[in-house]
């Protein structure tokens, strides 16, 4: 009795299409998810004509819808706000930057601004939106 072998040639490529794929799904993972990471607190700031970039790391004091109020991404009581600012600055001229969602009444904005005046922060520059054809016909 004579058994045949048959030769199978072993596979010496390495099949690509799996890599790919995960690569690919990742790849859309990665792009929804960085958006996302980079927002920080949500706020739809006020529309305006005039409209000043933030182009340095600026202190930015942010109210959210829920009139929380934060110090960059973290939540900070109005108590301590400037007392946490102060720590922060490098001198006294440089600007506080305050975002504002537009919901929110402006009593709450009214009192932030003041607590940063009696701590001593004149220089307070107000973030908006650019205005826009859409925006200006709501």
């Amino acid at each position: 009795m004579q058994l045949s072998k048959s030769t199978q040639t072993s596979l010496s490529e390495i099949n690509m299409v799996p890599f790919v794929d995960v690569v690919l799904v990742l790849l859309i993972i990665f792009m929804i998810t960085a958006p996302i990471l980079q927002s920080g607190i949500e706020i739809d700031v006020p529309k305006t004509k005039t409209v000043k970039d933030i182009s340095q790391d600026r202190i930015v004091v942010s109210i959210d819808k829920a009139q929380r109020v934060y110090i960059g991404n973290d939540p900070v009581n109005i108590h301590e706000l400037g007392a946490k600012i102060h720590a922060q600055l490098k001198n006294s001229r440089e600007s506080v930057f305050l975002r504002c969602d537009e919901k929110v009444p402006f009593g709450v904005f009214a009192s932030v601004v003041d607590t940063l005046r009696v701590s001593g922060i004149n220089n307070i520059s107000i973030v908006t939106e650019p205005l826009t054809e859409r925006a200006r016909s709501k």
